[in-house]
């Protein structure tokens, strides 16, 4: 796939993530999983640039302080997830690259501030972190942090990430399953499981759907408060 076809591919997938809000029909869901398969998890962040209306220099700015997350591709480069870039990309819009910038410049100074005022290491399971319990309690601060934010509509698009997964055969089909149960399930009720200290939750947790629904200076900062 050519830049420009993943640029209108990513365009098409925000119409679609839009249309799906309103019209609730499986087959939106069901395009728009197709195009995120043969767009891949990733992007190049010459292509993040420019779906952002900024520089270059910009967005490299803006990885190093921690506003916009990078992962190493398959092929081995520091790329930008599209799941954090389509939500920075429905923020702020169409219009000219300097409008653009001028409205992504708030998100990024509003997702700061929202970090600084968590507390992600709360209650005594925190104290004593070390090796892969340290890792199971930044998941569970993590989620901590995402539960009173859960709506139906994080629910929804949870279980067709795991569908997703399903098809590309990503996830462990007992996890997969139990997953769509818990997201039939009433918001209280899922967001009681995903922040339980429990090995049921713990379990859970390692495949969960909802990586990347914290900014990145949120997700930064539960990796320095749990150490």
């Amino acid at each position: 796939m050519s830049l420009k076809e993943k640029e209108r591919t990513i365009r098409n997938i925000a119409r679609l993530r839009q249309a799906e809000r309103t019209s609730k029909s499986p087959e939106v869901a069901a395009v728009r999983s197709d195009l995120e398969e043969a767009l891949g998890g990733t992007v190049t962040r010459n292509l993040a640039a420019r779906l952002l209306g900024v520089s270059h220099t910009a967005l490299n700015n803006w990885i190093a302080a921690g506003d916009v997350p990078v992962v190493i591709s398959e092929r081995g480069r520091k790329e930008v997830p599209v799941g954090p870039l389509l939500d920075l990309y429905e923020l702020i819009g169409e219009g000219d690259d300097g409008a653009r910038r001028h409205r992504l410049e708030p998100v990024m100074r509003k997702n700061r501030r929202r970090a600084k005022l968590m507390r992600p290491a709360k209650g005594p399971e925190f104290s004593g972190t070390g090796g892969h319990r340290r890792a199971e309690l930044r998941s569970l601060a993590y989620h901590r942090a995402l539960a009173p934010r859960l709506r139906r509509r994080s629910l929804d698009e949870a279980a067709r990430k795991i569908r997703l997964w399903q098809r590309q055969d990503r996830i462990n089909s007992h996890y997969a399953d139990l997953w769509l149960e818990l997201l039939a399930q009433p918001v209280h009720e899922v967001r009681k499981v995903i922040t339980a200290d429990n090995q049921f939750s713990r379990d859970l947790r390692q495949s969960s759907p909802f990586a990347g629904e914290l900014s990145e200076p949120e997700r930064r900062r539960i990796l320095e408060a749990v150490r």
